[in-house]
Order: C-alpha cells, then structure tokens, then sequence
C-alpha cells in the first residue's frame, strides 16, 4: 500500500495510537516494535476493541497467518515493510498536505539540551493568544513521538511546536525529516548523552543537524544572541537566517526574588513591562526570552505575551515550587545532565532560606565522564549552605567514595559484611551528608527522619525516580 493510500485511511480513522490498551474506536493502530515488546501480536485485539485498521510489518506471525483470519479482521489489516519507517512517512505526508490560508503550515522544530520542554510549553501558551497550536505533548520527542505528534495536527491547527529529543548523531537529522520543520530553535547544548554522543563537540554537532536542515531550505532559526556556543555553530553556517533573542541582547533584566515574589521575574526595560512567571530558578530566563521572541515574530505582542506566561503554571516535575505544608520543595526531577545540575545548584545557592537541603539523584548515559562530571556536582553542593544534601544512584556513590574517606568503596558495601544500601555522615551541629542507591532507599530514611520547615532542591535523571520521595516531604 502507497502512503497516499495509507493517508485516505487515516483521514477516515478517529486518530493514531501504538498502544492497543487505548482504543477508543476508529484509531488507525501500528504496531511497533521493541526491545520487549511487539505490537504485531496485539493487532487482532486492538481491531477486536474497535480499532479501524492495524498496521502490521509484513513478515510478522500476524501477517503470514492472515488467512487463518476471518474476512472481517484481515480485511482491516494493512501489512508493510516497517511499522516504524511506515508511520513516520505517513507523518511527512500529513505535515506536507496540511495548509493555512493556501500556505504551508508553520511547523517550529525545538531542540536543545536543556529546557525543551518548558521552551515548548512557554512557546505554546504564547502563540495560544493568537493561534490554534498544535504542540508535542508531554516530551513525545523521539522516533515515535515526533511523528505521533505530526498526526495529532487537524483542520483547526495553524502552527504546530514539534520538540526533538536526541541522544546519539543522526537522530535530529532523521527527526526533521519527517517533521520537515520551517523555523528552528535550539535551546542551548551541554553535556548530556555523552555515552552516545561521544564528547561536546558531539552534542553540538547532533544538536546542530537543525540548522543544517534549516540552512538548506533557507527559512529561519530563532537563536540565543547571548550564547557564545549557539552563535559559534550558527557562525559555521554563514546562510543561516537568524532571529535573534537574549537577555543581554535584548536590555532585560532577571529581578532578584522576594519573600512575596520567590519565582522568576525578568523587566523588559524598554517597554517597561516585568513578567512575574511561576517559574523556579534563573535558567529559565532564556526559555522565556525564546517564548516571547517566537510570540514577536508571529505577531503576539509582548505585553500579550508577558500575560500569557504570567499565568503558565509548570507541571510534570519541571521547575515547580510547591509548599507541602511541612516544607518548600522545589522540583525539578524530571532529568537532570551536568550543565542542568550545575544551574539548579548554583540557583539554589542564591535563593534565601534558613534550612536548606539538597536531594539529588544520578545523571546518567555520562560514559566514561560519568565520575568526573559526579565529583564535580559533588563539590559545587559543599559550596551550598544546605545543612542536609542527600544524593542517590550509583554514581554519586562511586564518586563520594573517591573524595570522602568515611564512604565505603561501592563494591565493598555491597559485600556480604556489610551489605548497605545507604551512608550518611553526621557532624555534631547535626549535618548531613547522605549516599543511597535508590531513590526508594532515600525515600525510607526520610520516612524515620523526617524534615520539617526546609527549602528543599530535588533534581536527578529520570531513571532515579526522585519524585519518589515526594510523599515524605
């Protein structure tokens, strides 16, 4: 079947989904697999539960036995060479057959190591003043997640923010691809996803796949005028078309914080405007410098845009401050690489509390890296006047055990004598430095020492889980 074919199917099915457990009736499902899984097998039963049609790769149990089938569930099933490859070309279609006033569809390519998903966000409530944006959801930003996001654009959508994640070379290239951007914004690059990158130098590259693409189709790059890295790689393609934002760039100012106003605020001087988010730390300053470019560009002014933001509230575990009632958290636990790390600790550093504590977890696909850059988070955290700082993970214990001579070596800890999951270093002013293994294991120390009336950071890869903590503060 032809991806114009496949296309006629879709426009007649109620949406996309990959997950069999979802029907809802009339979904077009693929089946995708994985390392642990293979959608092929549930294929019948996502048809048997309402689905339209089923995507099925054609060398699948499912496909070869087809005729076993009966004429009512075979005659939905459509097999093809690669699910995958399958849905992401009908994903470029969709992008390429979708118009706005007889123009192609606006569609901003985000990426970045840090603060793609905030940027989204922040992107999205601006352009919402105007327009109907069709944005990634939650961080749908990989192979599968970008061209989901691709089919979620209707009639109704005038500019779509599709947000690309990488963690290995080639990834942004295939990603653009298929969502075929016309604008381009990369937050930042740093030190993430070394193991796959290889180096720095690795992530720029990757990061920089965009503005290639960018770059070949002449359109347009939004870019950080304050970031000496964006503006090197935007300098190696002397074609790019750039609009430029920053805070330097642009005469802004990050206010300090108050007891009333402990959220980030920034005064656009020239127009005399401040915007009070309810964000938590001053790296969000670029995020919403980007925000309220992208919004200028499109005809959002600022004093629209400054509203817009003023009133966005972050979810999902992203720069929050939330009061427990016992404590003030702040939350950042998403994920967490070395630069991320860096900025949240040294913002920490900065805001006024009288019982501070840190909690943080691994930052992990560091390779080789990995104990340098551990050791190095370790020592920017005993520059903090926390009275408590608590890490988890593996990795934090091997490089505690490399700089503090009171922690057991890991593969000795591990020992049958002595079999530990935690080490915590008291003095007699009642500090504290703890190591645990897991989240879980952090989680149940707090539950027999419990915290109360402190400021507490935690941030950490996704894989440390540290919002597992949450319930004990």
């Amino acid at each position: 079947m032809t991806i114009p074919e496949l296309y006629k199917i879709f426009k007649g099915c109620t949406g996309v989904t990959t997950d069999s457990r979802k029907i809802h009736g009339g979904e077009l499902f693929f089946a995708l697999k994985g390392e642990n899984f293979d959608g092929n097998a549930y294929a019948v039963k996502a048809l048997e539960e309402g689905a339209g049609h089923a995507v099925i790769d054609c060398d699948s149990d499912t496909a070869i036995h087809m005729q076993n089938l009966s004429p009512e569930i075979s005659s939905r099933l459509i097999p093809v060479e690669n699910t995958l490859k399958t849905l992401q070309d009908l994903a470029r279609w969709h992008r390429s057959m979708t118009f706005v006033n007889g123009k192609p569809l606006p569609v901003i390519g985000l990426t970045g190591t840090n603060g793609k998903t905030t940027t989204k966000e922040l992107i999205k409530t601006v352009l919402s003043v105007r327009y109907n944006v069709t944005a990634t959801e939650g961080n749908l930003n990989n192979s599968i997640g970008v061209p989901l996001s691709l089919l979620k654009i209707n009639d109704r959508t005038e500019i779509a923010i599709i947000e690309m994640g990488a963690s290995h070379p080639g990834d942004i290239k295939e990603l653009v691809s298929v969502c075929l951007p016309n604008f381009g914004l990369i937050t930042n690059v740093g030190k993430a996803h070394l193991l796959g990158f290889g180096s720095f130098e690795g992530v720029k590259k990757a990061k920089g796949e965009l503005y290639d693409y960018i770059q070949r189709t002449a359109d347009k790059a939004f870019i950080n005028a304050d970031n000496p890295d964006l503006c090197r790689m935007a300098e190696e393609r002397p074609d790019l078309q750039l609009i430029p934002y920053g805070l330097r760039y642009q005469g802004a100012e990050i206010l300090p914080p108050d007891e009333s106003h402990p959220y980030l605020r920034i005064a656009l001087k020239e127009e005399g405007t401040v915007i009070n988010t309810h964000l938590i730390g001053d790296y969000n300053a670029d995020n919403v410098m980007a925000a309220l470019a992208v919004g200028q560009y499109f005809g959002v002014t600022h004093a629209e845009a400054a509203k817009a933001i003023e009133e966005y509230i972050p979810t999902n575990n992203r720069s929050q401050m939330v009061r427990s009632g016992k404590n003030t958290l702040i939350i950042d636990a998403y994920n967490a690489n070395p630069s991320s790390m860096d900025a949240a600790i040294g913002n920490f550093d900065h805001i006024e509390a009288a019982h501070k504590v840190l909690m943080l977890g691994d930052m992990l696909e560091l390779g080789d890296d990995s104990l340098t850059e551990h050791k190095k988070i370790l020592e920017k955290a005993d520059t903090v006047g926390a009275w408590k700082k608590y890490f988890v993970g593996e990795e934090f214990w091997k490089a505690a055990s490399a700089i503090y001579a009171r922690v057991p070596d890991l593969n000795e800890a591990q020992t049958e004598k002595i079999i530990c999951s935690s080490t915590v270093l008291k003095d007699g002013n009642g500090y504290e430095t703890g190591f645990f293994l897991t989240s879980s294991d952090l989680a149940s120390y707090l539950s027999e020492h419990p915290l109360k009336d402190s400021t507490v950071l935690i941030k950490g890869s996704r894989g440390t889980r540290m919002e597992t903590v949450l319930e004990n503060l």
